[in-house]
Parts: C-alpha cells; sequence; structure tokens
C-alpha cells in the first residue's frame, strides 16, 4: 500500500510503499507522549525506507531522545515549522522506516484489534480504552509490527 503524508503547514510531504498499514499499536513511553502523542500514545506504522520519497528535505529536523542516559540511533524526523512528527528511522534496521500515523493523509484500514504496548511508561492522566480482542503490555509485545501483521493476514 501507498502511503502519503505531510506535515499541517504542508512544507513537507510524503510518501513510502508499507506491507504493514494497519494502526493497531499504541506506544505510551514518555518519549512518544511527549514528542508526538496528543492522547498521549503514538501510532507507528511500517515502511520500506527505500520506498521514501520526500518533499521539502529542507524544512525537517531530527530529534534523538536520550534514553537511560544514553543517545538513541533512531532519528524522529519533523517539521521545524509546525513540529508535526513524521516518521521514524534507525540505522540499525536500515531497511525500515516508521511514519506516524498521525501523519498520513492517506485513508488507512482498521485494524481488527489493538496492542497497547509501554504501559508501565504510561502517564497517570491517559487512560486506556482497550477493548476485550487488545492486548496490553508493560513493556514491548511478543510480536513485532510485520509479525502481527502475519499472523491475522493483513500483509498488502
Amino acid at each position: 500500500m501507498l502511503l502519503k503524508g505531510s506535515c499541517h503547514c504542508q512544507a513537507v510531504t510524503f510518501s513510502v510503499k508499507s506491507h504493514h498499514p494497519y494502526p493497531y499499536n499504541l506506544c505510551y513511553c514518555s518519549v512518544c507522549r511527549k514528542t508526538a502523542g496528543g492522547g498521549g500514545f503514538v501510532i507507528n506504522l511500517s515502511g520500506k525506507s527505500k520506498t521514501l520519497n520526500v518533499k521539502g528535505d529542507e524544512h525537517i529536523s531530527i530529534y534523538r531522545a536520550v534514553i537511560d542516559g544514553e543517545q538513541s540511533t533512531g532519528e524522529r524526523h519533523f517539521c521545524k515549522h509546525c513540529a508535526t512528527a513524521l516518521w521514524v528511522y534507525d540505522p540499525d534496521w536500515p531497511e525500515l522506516v516508521h511514519p506516524f500515523a498521525s501523519a498520513i493523509d492517506t485513508d488507512l484500514p482498521i485494524p481488527p484489534e489493538r496492542t497497547h504496548m509501554m504501559l508501565g511508561s504510561r502517564a497517570d492522566w491517559v487512560e486506556v480504552s482497550a477493548q476485550p480482542q487488545d492486548k496490553c503490555f508493560d513493556e514491548y509485545p511478543d510480536e513485532s509490527l510485520a509479525e502481527w501483521h502475519q499472523r491475522l493476514g493483513l500483509e498488502s
């Protein structure tokens, strides 16, 4: 599936091909919550980094979080004008890029279940709206984003 996205001010637009487009994985960690999570969580999708096509590169800034005293290799790309979180790229997994569902303009498919992860880092004010079919984890889930799509037969 071709995902098309943009920042709020339209200075940056992008597209990326994704075999895993379902927005199911809600992350409640402090980095996601503070850099992009309006509801106290963020949803990352997955794309093939070689297919990422960006217009407006000059309007992008990168943030690398400090986690447990060390700078993360993950690069959070955002618009330096309107602060829209766009995608995360990590050179440790160079074949992947993880666009934020909130930056995607393409209609996304509705997931049959959701995974709520990093609940151990959840802010007290955030209410988790997990449904009976959803899975909840204090840290990382047992399966990857790709494995979740494969298990449910949802790869595109």
